[in-house]
């Protein structure tokens, strides 16, 4: 997994994962892998799935010609709200888009350290098992 600075401002990470590096043969399986661990979770509350890819071609949007799909599982840990600001920051979102080799899987640093080691964990889980 890859830590990031995207448009120099926000850190994310990526895990770029090839076809073969999965036993999952389909996007919409690798996040319901994600999905099951989210639900399995007791501070998680699951929230949609959104269909990134569709949206973009209903508005007619620009799309890399290479994505063929593109989907974020949108969820929230939500163990304490500290100050109404937090609001800013939540839910959280993991994205799935599909290339014609490979899967590129990311998501927004969480200001909340257990939230990053599960999300971390729960993507890496998608690597086939050496």
């Amino acid at each position: 997994m890859q830590n990031k600075l995207l448009a120099d401002k926000y850190p994310i990470h990526v895990l770029e994962l090839g076809k073969d590096e999965t036993e999952h043969a389909h996007l919409d399986e690798l996040l319901k892998a994600i999905e099951a661990k989210a639900e399995a979770d007791p501070t998680v509350r699951l929230i949609a799935v959104f269909d990134h890819l569709s949206h973009t071609q209903l508005i007619g949007g620009e799309i890399r010609p290479d994505i063929l799909a593109a989907k974020n599982l949108i969820f929230c840990f939500g163990v304490k709200l500290p100050d109404p600001v937090m609001m800013a920051v939540r839910p959280r979102s993991i994205g799935f888009a599909e290339l014609p080799d490979r899967y590129v899987i990311s998501f927004l640093e969480a200001p909340m350290p257990e939230a990053n080691r599960k999300m971390t964990e729960w993507v890496m889980s998608l690597r086939k098992a050496a």
